[in-house]
């Protein structure tokens, strides 16, 4: 998909969409200081951009179920390509897992895994070394309470990207 330029509206659009969740045509255009149509129109363009990949409800899942909650850390035998892909596969596979990312560093990926009991967690862990994953060893990190738990801020990295484009490979213009 092609990159759009975007301008503050843009921002202010996809820092509301963010923020609140799916809007009314009206709702979001007053929001964001622009009229409907134009509003809608720059929406329209950004989805087709592949900005903005869905619309989600922020649960509260404490008030829904008890659960456990738990960080792990996990660092590959081998570092091969086939290796990685075979991790991942599972990882993907597995609904416990909500969040998943590669490092570089001391260990291969973090994992956010949540389970409706510990017992159920063990039967996970189990699971990775019966699939023969090639995990040379984790660490597991229980979660006690959620202490922040936030979404970027889409107006400070954009601004920061643009900032950055200005001032190109040797600084700023002007050879500050």
């Amino acid at each position: 998909m092609k990159q759009l330029a975007l301008d503050a509206a843009d921002i202010r659009i996809l820092s509301a969409l963010q923020r609140h969740g799916q809007l009314s045509k009206a709702r979001l255009a007053e929001i964001c200081s622009l009229s409907a149509t134009p509003c809608w129109a720059r929406l329209t363009r950004l989805k087709a951009a592949g900005y903005i990949r869905g619309y989600h409800a922020d649960i509260a899942l404490a008030q829904l179920a008890d659960f456990a909650q738990v960080i792990v850390t996990v660092s590959l035998s081998r570092h091969r390509k086939i290796d990685f892909d075979r991790f991942e596969a599972f990882i993907n596979s597995r609904d416990e897992i909500i969040d998943c990312i590669a490092t570089g560093g001391g260990v291969d990926y973090i994992m956010k895994v949540i389970t409706p009991t510990l017992s159920a967690f063990q039967d996970l862990m189990e699971e990775f070394h019966a699939e023969d994953l090639g995990i040379d060893r984790y660490m597991t990190h229980f979660a006690t309470r959620q202490v922040k738990s936030a979404l970027p801020s889409i107006a400070k990295l954009a601004s920061a990207n643009v900032k950055n484009r200005q001032a190109g490979p040797i600084g700023p213009v002007g050879g500050q």
